[in-house]
Parts: structure tokens; C-alpha cells; sequence
């Protein structure tokens, strides 16, 4: 889909890093435990971290999501899926619950959510508005389940959405993959954080203020 790079503007996007936690991410995870493959996840961490360094130094705002579990949020339809699986991943207060190898920075706003999409009755919405964003980059996990859904809900909401596709992973390459063509298809913009963090870099040398 095309897209305007000036809607990167740094004064107007926000990183949503998405789902980068224990159990979706680490060998030792609850989705790992289950057989899934999550290599993928740690190959795409060094470019997120440089996506995270250079929106921090473009005064692009950082929001980080999280899945958290808890009886009080375990619907039947979440618990019966997967023959109940997906009720064990991301158990609030758990170590598998905690962020895998990147974290917020100090006032850098957390989200937490109960269900794929991070605008399912969080506070997301709100975080973003008051911030004045327009532009979601998306990253983080898994491609085609937490952070699509995200982004296709965001879409809705009428926010553009630039999806960092190599700062994402999914289980396999094919479901990684036909994400991405879904999504730069019909909700927003597949690019790399190569090229977003070029993009800031001119923007920014344009004279557009990183300030809010």
C-alpha cells in the first residue's frame, strides 16, 4: 500500500512493540514448551533494539504491550481454544509474563491486554490520543495473531499503520509472510526499520521538531 512518509512524522508516530514476553519469545516460554518454533523471535531482536534506539533519539514515543492472563479475564472462548492452551501462556505475576530482552525506559507508557487485539478494552486508545499520534509502527509478536490484529484494529480507528515487518516474528516463515502481504494489502504499509529510522533521520534534518 502506499504510503507518505511524512506520516513517520516523529511528532505523530509511536513504536507499539507488541507481545515481546517470556512466553511467546524465550526457549524456556510456555509456547516453546508447546512446540512452537521461537527462534524467529530472538533473530529479529537486534533490529528491534535498533528500532527502539533510533525512535528514542527521534523523540518518537515508545509503547510497550503486554499479554496478561488472570481468571478474572479467562473467558470461555480464550480458555476453550486450543484445548485450553492459550490459558496458560502469560499468567499475570509470572516470570513468563515479563519482557523478553527489551523493556521500557522509564515513562514510557505499558499497555496491558486480555485478548489478541492491544485496543480490546485497555487504554491504549486513549494513551495514543492524548499523545496526538496518527501513525502506528508496529513490531513485535506473534506477526500474524497479536500484532496484525492490532494493527488491523488501529486501522479501524483510523490511524495509519507502518508495520516494521523485520521487527517482527511469527511461529513460521508462513505465517510470518502471509501477514505481511495481508497487511500491506489492506490496512497500512510493510516496511523495514532500515527504512524508518532513515526516514526520522531526514525528517528530523528537515526541521521537523522531535518535541510534543
Amino acid at each position: 500500500m502506499q504510503f507518505d512518509d511524512d506520516k513517520l512524522d516523529p511528532a505523530k508516530a509511536a513504536v507499539l512493540v507488541v507481545d515481546v514476553q517470556n512466553d511467546y519469545c524465550h526457549p524456556d516460554g510456555a509456547c516453546a514448551r508447546r512446540g512452537n518454533d521461537v527462534s524467529a523471535a530472538k533473530e529479529m531482536l537486534p533490529r528491534l533494539r535498533g528500532l527502539l534506539t533510533g525512535a528514542r533519539e527521534h523523540g518518537v514515543p515508545v509503547v510497550f504491550i503486554r499479554t496478561a492472563h488472570e481468571k478474572a479475564t479467562d473467558s470461555a472462548a480464550l480458555t476453550v481454544r486450543s484445548v485450553g492452551r492459550s490459558g496458560v501462556v502469560c499468567r499475570a505475576g509470572t516470570w513468563g509474563a515479563e519482557f523478553f530482552e527489551v523493556a521500557p525506559l522509564p515513562g514510557e507508557a505499558v499497555v496491558t491486554k486480555h485478548r489478541y487485539s492491544a485496543f480490546v478494552n485497555t487504554r491504549l486508545d486513549s494513551v495514543l490520543r492524548t499523545g496526538r499520534i496518527e501513525t502506528l509502527v508496529m513490531a513485535g509478536v506473534t506477526t500474524n495473531v497479536c500484532v496484525e490484529s492490532t494493527a488491523r484494529h488501529g486501522f479501524m480507528l483510523d490511524y495509519h499503520i507502518a508495520f516494521a515487518g523485520d521487527c517482527c516474528a511469527a511461529f513460521s516463515q508462513a505465517e510470518h509472510d502471509s501477514a505481511l502481504v495481508n497487511i500491506d494489502g489492506y490496512f497500512g504499509s510493510v516496511m523495514s526499520a532500515g527504512h524508518l529510522l532513515e526516514t526520522w533521520g531526514s525528517l528530523v534534518g528537515e526541521g521537523i521538531s522531535p518535541e510534543r
